[in-house]
């Protein structure tokens, strides 16, 4: 039996961000218009490398309420007009924004774009009314580095858990 370890991590100021500033040419922008079909997607294209599964058997009406809410943001990243990666911010109660999913396409992993568009992601969620602290959470199933990638960008491990998987 193995062993799953899940991270906690929070900022409580937008002062803690180690900003990644060099794009290497990645460009990124809101989806203004929400349309859950695009989540659907991005989350399938992003979260297939790391067997996420928590939503694939939902409805098309529970991914409606789950992207369309007014609470739940998404931005994409494209390089050289093809989707690179995504992210999604979740305003919660008490002015909490919870980065719910972040990662890059497969093809893209690697290629120096998770720093920029975490700091992308961190900026965006202070950048959101109200914001009074960000967190998001990872585990051993994500990405080897993802951990270090929070961390060096300014997030603090608040708590850890272990499951059996």
């Amino acid at each position: 039996m193995s062993v799953v370890t899940t991270y906690y991590l929070e900022m409580q100021s937008a002062d803690q961000l180690k900003e990644k500033t060099d794009a290497n040419g990645l460009e990124i922008c809101e989806a203004e218009i929400k349309q859950y079909q695009v989540n659907r997607f991005l989350y399938q294209l992003v979260g297939g490398h790391w067997a996420w599964d928590d939503k694939l058997s939902l409805t098309d009406e529970q991914w409606a309420f789950f992207a369309e809410s007014k609470n739940l943001r998404t931005w994409i990243a494209y390089f050289k007009g093809s989707i690179a990666g995504y992210y999604e911010l979740e305003k919660q109660r008490g002015g909490d924004v919870e980065i719910a999913y972040f990662g890059l396409a497969p093809l893209f992993i690697g290629k120096g774009f998770g720093s920029y568009l975490l700091s992308h992601a961190i900026k965006s969620a202070w950048a959101w009314e109200g914001t009074k602290r960000v967190h998001v959470q990872t585990c051993t199933l994500d990405h080897p580095t993802a951990l270090k990638n929070y961390l060096a960008s300014g997030f603090e491990l608040y708590r850890e858990e272990q499951e059996p998987k």
